[in-house]
């Protein structure tokens, strides 16, 4: 009779599982949390021209990575006459910090001046508006923070499907 011999070979190392890759997720999360930039100079952080004003992006999702408090927006805006006319998703406190002004979103005017807050309503489909200063010899100065992640472009407008809903 002949004997037969069988050789196990190694198996392959599992693929890393879904709650796997959760705890490590969560873990580099709370790392970068607790090691993060905590002090953003304000000389380290340059004016920017973009398409709706000049701004100074303190926390931008850019350097999300490297802060102990991620996933906020910060900035500052300056306004010489108004912004650009923008559709982007509410959830935006806009502090002013200096000037007076208002601000049109879809369609109805609110004004505002120094120490006011703004907040950009959360809206399916986002919320139109623009921003208008007021002092033609000085510019508006703004502080705008937004919680979380939003949409991240101007113009993209969200639509919400609710499932069973067919209409």
């Amino acid at each position: 009779m002949v004997e037969r011999v069988i050789e196990r070979g190694r198996e392959p190392e599992p693929e890393e599982t879904l709650s796997a890759y959760t705890f490590r997720f969560f873990e580099q999360k709370a790392k970068t949390l607790r090691e993060g930039v905590v002090v953003i100079k304000g000389k380290d952080v340059r004016w920017e021209q973009n398409r709706q004003a000049v701004i100074k992006p303190y926390i931008m999702p850019g350097n999300w990575a490297k802060l102990g408090s991620p996933e906020w927006t910060i900035f500052i805006n300056h306004i010489k006459t108004h912004s650009g006319k923008h559709v982007h998703q509410g959830g935006l406190g806009i502090f002013v910090l200096e000037g007076r002004g208002y601000t049109v979103i879809d369609g109805e005017r609110y004004d505002w001046e120094k120490d006011d807050l703004i907040i950009l309503p959360v809206k399916p489909g986002g919320c139109e508006h623009q921003h208008f200063n007021l002092d033609q010899f000085s510019y508006l100065r703004w502080h705008g923070k937004i919680c979380g992640y939003t949409e991240p472009t101007c113009n993209l407008k969200a639509t919400v499907h609710i499932k069973g809903d067919n209409r």
